[in-house]
């Protein structure tokens, strides 16, 4: 009897979870139900997989309507009236506003249901009028009760009791922006939108029994039908529309690659490349090989640099087709993490682009592709967001908000409204929001995506399904993945810089890994941890892994890739493994079962691999159960459901081969660890790839890469640490100026010239003028000359004055400043007298003006959001005789005061459930200095933003990594803002 029924996908709207919305149907005896949300259908695919779990019949419609207005209700019939009703809502929410009109279109074998009204209006044979329980009163003296053949019961639900309404109203005001009370009725539903027993409904309705025949009938009429059981991926089926067609292709495509990828052919990569070409044709994964092979044709046409990641890296075929980098057959991957027969999903590619080259590649394969999508991602209510924005819909004021939300309260001192907003933002945590796009995922579908669901257009303007992946896995569509990364952008424009920078080297062949492996000055880079803005191993937590492993080789980069994954480093592995890494000795103490199994990590598990051999071959599981396992450590699933689903069998298995419980326990414990963390051999290699290349380019052309990382908006720290490093590596470093800079950051030699995105407020525009008539017009002789050539505002301006971009004048900026503001505001400073040939300029002087060194560097934190000179110079109290980081070898074990400036922390829970912290600092010579701020201190002595700060602390040595735990710290003053005094005063901090 329901028609009209909402989940929380009804978004800002409905208040019933989809499992929660079908038990309370179960509850009340309901046997066939209608999910209808609101200009949405990202529920309907989990609607109908679940509904036989609760032994309900599902059908499946859309409620349109104009904000909260209902405009009328569609349902399907059957599955084909199902995809025309996605096309159909599809358009709607294609254009640039959500317009519905008053009457559907029609479509074949799909029922409409209008809102009711009291005057007739005439109704196709497929059209009816949906009667409330609160229109029966209407009814009885209304023309339609003599035309009962053409009503039907539209009863809505869309919350399951009271709290549910509250809150639907709620979501109402935030999503109107309004106070609660400002609300209007008719942006809400009735309080009455809830779900009653079918029993109940009819008797409400029983003076008109054909009314609820007429409901039932539709109900009757309506079979939709979805394949979840997986058995073959619903990706486009074939590449070539002949299935024989693309098996011949794939293989002539990897016995081609052959000769490109190998000097020297052995009997086990071709052993390896039939055992490969066999199982991808009985998986029927031959189409989704030659789409990737495809998609990364054309980048190679177009010159992108690529990196081909996931588990997919583990095959011989990708590494053939150029899907990949990473020799398998080298590393020994694991062939069935790849692919086996219990795998039923395709394996993953991750094709990572430059963040430049990304959108060409997506309109490439929208343009190839014919049923292609974006898939989307459900964004959240979060609980601190949604604190702020019910504060704001009760009227509180900022200052409370501002305390709810970071929890800076007292519980007991509260009043009602900010308990209210408390509870309803617990409440709505996890309920969706809006619509997001996943990062990288892309359905190549065989049959219309609208077959399955809606789609809604983003900004970027590629079609978005209204699911997202795990509910397109369900169903066996497997996502492409082709994601953005500036480390490529940094990589690519690295290699142009050096181009343009050193004309007369030999061009640079980015690809040569097998040389880059070889190469000294990157195994010293690698040993010594001086990989700043190397892709993956810059951070200081990987800094420190690779000094204490004393990395320098690409095995050993490989496994450090996946050791540093939470995973392992949870489980306490990661230490265990660096134990034995150093000291062979220690190898001897791991089971000898496990250390055979897993030689190369000597007996730890450190890649997904490893747990599936582990699970196999330790723990007795078979291919299938241990692809249970493979699944729960993707992330994609409820992992701990996986893991749990094979865990007794693999207790079972142990003891029966006689290992102990405890030995099995902690084996299990291990295991566990890596649910959704760990990555896989190949993924890791893939990256240690990446790696090698910005390593090679910073080892040999460190100034012109780190121009390139700056362009490409950094990596993991901000943009003033890689201009620090630049300076560490002899680059001369000059504020933008308007005779030398570029939008982006520039080098000429050894001096960069920042660019203009570095300026903050500077607007884009303006920097293209500046550089569009310096090239067709030649330089700027001083400010009355790019007065007169350019065309900008005052404010814009004075940032460039203020920055120093005019210091080729020799002028004080203060000067220049004055000038500025009377020559654009047309303040007359000049007479002309005439002569017979030409108009003679006179300049009246401005007034001579000091300008200091603290001021260009206050400026420079203004515009740039760093100083130019060290920070250390702008202390109020110089400091002398310091010790310094690399110092600290001496003082092990003893207390020490040093100072640095701030770079990066990184905060961690302890098992208290309290926060510690790691800090990341550089002395004055800008060698790295690192600290460990334990509960105690990191509670007493909060970080407070850049600056400089004292440390007070015991030197600790572990693995040859120096750390300073911190028992004291302190940010030290600066000077008072010279711009605004007259006399350096001391600054809080």
């Amino acid at each position: 009897m329901y028609l009209n029924t909402h989940s929380y996908y009804s978004l800002k709207y409905g208040t019933i979870a989809l499992e929660a919305l079908l038990q309370l149907a179960f509850q009340y005896n309901i046997t066939a139900m209608a999910l209808t949300d609101i200009n949405n259908t990202s529920a309907n695919l989990d609607f109908v997989r679940l509904a036989s779990k609760y032994h309900i019949k599902p059908v499946l419609g859309v409620d349109f309507r104009n904000g909260a207005q209902q405009q009328f209700v569609m349902l399907a019939k059957n599955n084909e009236a199902l995809q025309q009703l996605n096309k159909y809502l599809s358009e709607f929410l294609h254009s640039n506003k959500i317009e519905i009109p008053k009457r559907a279109k029609y479509i074949p074998d799909t029922y409409v249901i209008y809102p009711y009204q009291n005057t007739l209006m005439e109704l196709e044979e497929n059209e009816f009028m949906g009667v409330k329980p609160s229109d029966l009163n209407l009814l009885k003296f209304s023309e339609w009760r003599f035309y009962q053949e053409k009503l039907v019961v539209l009863k809505t639900v869309s919350f399951q009791h009271k709290k549910g309404f509250n809150t639907h109203r709620l979501l109402r005001a935030i999503d109107n922006n309004v106070l609660l009370s400002k609300l209007p009725k008719s942006e809400q539903g009735e309080a009455s939108d809830m779900m009653i027993s079918e029993k109940a409904l009819k008797n409400m309705f029983e003076e008109y029994p054909q009314i609820i025949e007429n409901t039932q009938r539709i109900l009757d009429n309506c079979h939709i039908d979805f394949d979840f059981s997986k058995n073959a991926p619903k990706n486009q089926k074939t590449y070539s529309n002949n299935s024989a067609l693309d098996f011949k292709l794939l293989k002539k495509l990897a016995y081609d690659g052959l000769n490109y990828r190998y000097k020297k052919l052995g009997k086990r990569v071709f052993v390896r490349l039939e055992k490969e070409l066999e199982m991808i044709q009985q998986k029927q994964f031959v189409s989704y090989f030659l789409i990737n092979w495809k998609i990364l044709k054309y980048a190679r046409s177009k010159k992108y640099y690529y990196v081909g990641r996931g588990s997919g890296a583990n095959s011989l075929v990708a590494y053939l087709l150029r899907i990949t980098d990473v020799d398998p057959i080298e590393l020994d991957l694991y062939f069935e993490r790849f692919i086996n027969l219990y795998r039923i999903n395709p394996p993953d590619f991750d094709l990572d682009f430059s963040w430049r080259d990304r959108d060409d590649v997506m309109n490439f394969i929208f343009n190839r592709f014919k049923n292609t999508s974006l898939i989307a991602v459900y964004n959240t209510f979060k609980y601190r967001a949604s604190v702020r924005e019910l504060g704001k819909v009760f009227g509180l004021p900022k200052e409370e908000i501002d305390k709810l939300s970071i929890g800076n309260f007292n519980p007991n001192e509260l009043d009602d409204l900010s308990k209210l907003v408390l509870v309803y933002s617990k409440y709505i945590q996890g309920f969706p929001n809006y619509l997001g796009i996943h990062p990288g995922g892309i359905l190549i579908s065989e049959k219309p995506i609208d077959y399955y669901t809606a789609t809604y257009l983003p900004p970027k303007g590629f079609s978005t399904t209204m699911f997202d992946m795990v509910v397109a896995e369900d169903i066996g569509l497997y996502k492409f993945d082709i994601l953005s990364q500036r480390g490529l952008g940094k990589i690519r424009e690295a290699v142009d810089i050096v181009k343009y920078n050193h004309p007369n080297h030999p061009d640079i062949d980015i690809h040569d890994i097998k040389r880059f492996k070889e190469d000294s000055k990157i195994k010293y880079l690698l040993k010594n941890a001086k990989a700043i803005a190397c892709f993956y191993v810059e951070s200081p937590a990987m800094r420190m892994l690779l000094k204490k492993l004393q990395v320098d080789n690409y095995l050993g980069l490989v496994a450090a890739s996946s050791v540093i994954r939470p995973g392992v480093a949870k489980s306490g592995m990661m230490r265990e493994y660096i134990l034995r890494y150093r000291n062979p000795e220690r190898r001897k103490e791991a089971n000898p079962i496990l250390l055979k199994i897993m030689p190369e990590t000597f007996g730890v598990m450190v890649y997904q691999e490893d747990v599936i051999k582990v699970a196999h071959h330790f723990g007795g599981l078979s291919l299938g159960e241990a692809d249970m396992l493979r699944r729960g450590m993707s992330g994609k699933f409820r992992s701990r459901e996986e893991f749990l689903k094979v865990k007794s069998q693999f207790f079972e298995n142990c003891k029966n081969q006689g290992h102990s419980y405890e030995l099995t326990s902690e084996i299990w414990r291990q295991i566990e660890s890596f649910a959704g963390y760990a990555f896989a051999k190949g993924h890791s290699a893939s990256y240690a790839v990446e790696s090698y290349q910005s390593l090679f380019l910073k080892a040999y052309y460190p100034l012109e890469y780190l121009v390139a990382t700056l362009n490409n908006f950094g990596g993991f720290y901000q943009p003033e640490y890689y201009v620090h490093e630049a300076r560490m590596n002899g680059g001369i470093i000059h504020p933008p100026t308007i005779n030398k800079s570029y939008y982006q950051n520039h080098i000429e030699g050894n001096a960069i010239y920042l660019g203009f995105m570095m300026l903050e407020s500077f607007e884009i525009k303006n920097a293209t003028k500046i550089v569009n008539e310096r090239n067709k017009n030649g330089l700027f002789l001083d400010l009355d000359d790019f007065i007169e050539r350019v065309a900008i505002s005052l404010e814009q301006l004075s940032i460039l004055i203020k920055i120093n971009a005019f210091r080729f004048t020799g002028r004080n900026k203060r000067e220049l400043l004055w000038e500025a503001y009377m020559k654009v505001n047309k303040v007359c400073l000049e007479t002309h007298v005439s002569t017979l040939f030409k108009s003679e300029k006179i300049v009246y002087n401005t007034p001579q003006l000091s300008c200091s060194q603290f001021e260009d560097a206050f400026d420079e934190i203004q515009y740039l959001g760093f100083p130019l000179c060290s920070p250390f110079d702008l202390l109020i109290q110089p400091i002398h005789q310091q010790l310094l980081a690399n110092d600290l070898v001496h003082y092990i074990g003893k207390m020490v005061r040093v100072y640095g400036y701030y770079v990066t922390t990184k905060r961690v829970s302890t098992s208290k459930g309290d926060f510690m912290y790691f800090g990341n600092f550089v002395d004055v010579k800008g060698a790295h200095l690192d600290t460990v701020h334990f509960p105690p201190a990191a509670k007493k002595y909060p970080f407070k933003g850049r600056g400089v700060y004292e440390l007070t602390g015991k030197v600790v040595e572990e693995f040859d990594c120096i750390t300073v735990e911190i028992e004291k710290m302190e940010k030290l003053a600066i000077i008072q803002d010279p711009r605004y005094a007259d006399i350096p005063k001391k600054v809080m901090v």
